[in-house]
């Protein structure tokens, strides 16, 4: 009788010493689940702040290359690290309005601007621009200037020297966009960082051409 007792009860004991390993097992699997999701919270919070961003096109002032909707990827640390390149597609804030702007790079630091009909001139040297060009023998064949309209002067830059930790940006959408005609130059404080990548829609997913 004795026996047949000891050797009932040794199951049970072991199932006893089974259940509270698995459920220790189950509270570790669980600690590293947190452990990696905030790691990953941390990461993304890092990526977002000093890394890279997404940003939405609001508007047309960047047609026939950036359409309403399409959302971007913005590489923020570039510029930490060298200035803006002539025709570099930027995102910068303008306090004024507390939000964001993308246009396009035209002016650096010390280059005389000139606006004079479509022609856009540096240093007295016409400036190529081959990602309008179709849009403008568009708009000339139409009998229209492309750079501006009477509605939407050249309000507060026609011709000037741009100043240091500065640039002078416009929208591709000449006739169509608030820029540094309108908002004056652009400090290097106020730049987010240069357009990297249209991530959406899908089938416009592509590196930004600069």
């Amino acid at each position: 009788m004795t026996s047949d007792s000891a050797e009932t009860a040794t199951p049970s004991a072991e199932s006893d010493k089974a259940a509270p390993s698995q459920k220790a097992k189950a509270m570790k699997e669980t600690v590293e689940w947190i452990k990696a999701l905030a790691i990953a919270v941390v990461l993304v919070v890092i990526i977002r702040s000093f890394l890279f961003a997404p940003f939405m096109v609001e508007g047309e002032s960047m047609h026939p290359n950036f359409e309403t909707g399409e959302r971007l990827i913005v590489n923020k640390i570039l510029y930490k690290f060298r200035e803006p390149d002539r025709g570099e597609v930027v995102v910068f804030h303008v306090p004024e309005q507390g939000r964001d702007f993308i246009k396009r790079v035209i002016g650096l630091p010390g280059d005389t601007i000139r606006v004079q009909g479509d022609d856009v001139f540096i240093n007295d040297v016409k400036l190529e621009e081959p990602y309008i060009a179709d849009a403008i023998k568009l708009a000339q064949a139409n009998g229209q200037l492309y750079n501006t309209e009477s509605d939407f002067p050249n309000e507060r830059i026609t011709e000037a020297t741009v100043p240091e930790d500065t640039i002078f940006a416009m929208g591709d959408n000449r006739s169509n966009s608030q820029d540094s005609r309108a908002l004056g130059y652009i400090s290097d404080k106020e730049l987010v960082g240069r357009a990297e990548v249209i991530f959406w829609p899908l089938n416009k997913l592509s590196f930004i051409k600069h």
